[in-house]
């Protein structure tokens, strides 16, 4: 019996991404990375007033580009970009936590951190950009595709939840990171920082500066977090254009948005529960939609219910983590008071 054509061909991929208007968004992005660099050109310590008003200006950017799409593309392209960019951004806030203890087993001056941190949104960007036309040429081979990145969504989500679960708690040994190992191997490596320098002549020969070696462990990350975010989006949106401008717009706003979320990332301890679960779902939308195309009768889950659940979930663990450090600060409170003398 031959196998169903939806198995071994698809449809070429329907995209709102003319010429013009990726043009005209990549050289946006150009200019705003370009802003961010006069920015970050002189180091100094970001102070919460600026990473706000940043972080606001990013927010907004994407808002008003949602709205864009409504009204030049319809609602369905517009619901698609939302949802995208809630994923996206979500995911961009759990790799936020993990670029901190980078920078923090880098021991990374304050001053020099935003500058390390634009390096790996850049690294980001081209690898996502990367992932992106990979994920399309796969999808115009087949929808077996979906068969791929649903199952890596799944067994993505599997880990992070067994290690939420299991209590497990993040870690960053930069000992055992083999691009970090291999640099050392080929090049001297100064013993502290030189501003925002990241070779300097030393003794007659060129030397890396630990600034360098932090920027290429959170390009090494960057790899992971491509693997996981764009089979994410590709379960919200099949259009190419819309996968990108999710991932840029979720990506701009990270370096602000860090120092923002500097003193609360370690308070949303349910964070990894809720990305787990989103994945999850994303995942098991994925592979019905793959069986949708074989078997109509296979229910596919529309991209608004998608946008409902992940809402849900990431309301749901924000206050489940405000709750449990509530209940952790009045248990502390009692501790202190009964070990007092006069208590």
């Amino acid at each position: 019996m031959p196998a169903p054509t939806s198995l071994m061909t698809a449809a070429p991929l329907e995209t709102i991404g003319s010429p013009q208007l990726w043009a005209i968004t990549v050289g946006c992005l150009a200019l705003l990375l370009g802003a961010d660099f006069l920015v970050t050109r002189r180091p100094h310590e970001v102070r919460m007033r600026e990473a706000v008003g940043w972080s606001v200006f990013y927010l907004a950017l994407p808002l008003l580009f949602g709205v864009y799409v409504w009204r030049a593309f319809g609602s369905q392209a517009s619901v698609e970009f939302y949802t995208g960019y809630v994923v996206e951004k979500s995911l961009s806030v759990d790799n936020l936590f993990v670029f901190m203890l980078l920078l923090s087993a880098f021991a990374v001056p304050r001053e020099l951190a935003q500058r390390v941190l634009l390096y790996g949104i850049i690294g980001a960007l081209a690898l996502r950009a990367v992932f992106i036309a990979l994920g399309a040429a796969a999808l115009q081979r087949g929808t077996w595709a979906f068969l791929l990145f649903g199952a890596i969504l799944i067994v993505t989500a599997g880990k992070i939840l067994a290690d939420a679960l299991s209590g497990k708690e993040k870690e960053v040994d930069i000992s055992s990171m083999r691009s970090v190992r291999l640099l050392r191997r080929f090049m001297p490596v100064t013993g502290d920082y030189r501003g925002p320098r990241l070779m300097v002549h030393e003794q007659g020969r060129r030397a890396l500066t630990p600034l360098a070696l932090a920027i290429v462990a959170v390009f090494a990350t960057d790899i992971v977090f491509a693997v996981d975010s764009v089979p994410a989006v590709y379960g919200v949106t099949e259009d190419p254009f819309l996968v990108f401008a999710t991932n840029a717009f979720a990506l701009l706003g990270l370096r602000a948005l860090y120092f923002v979320l500097l003193g609360v990332l370690e308070k949303l301890r349910h964070l990894n529960h809720g990305l787990g679960v989103i994945l999850g779902f994303i995942g098991i939308k994925l592979l019905l939609h793959w069986a949708h195309g074989i078997w109509p009768a296979v229910p596919d889950i529309p991209t608004l219910v998608s946008l409902g659940v992940i809402i849900v979930v990431l309301t749901t663990v924000t206050i489940t983590s405000v709750h449990a450090n509530r209940r952790d600060t009045r248990r502390d409170l009692r501790s202190v008071t009964s070990s007092r003398p006069d208590g």
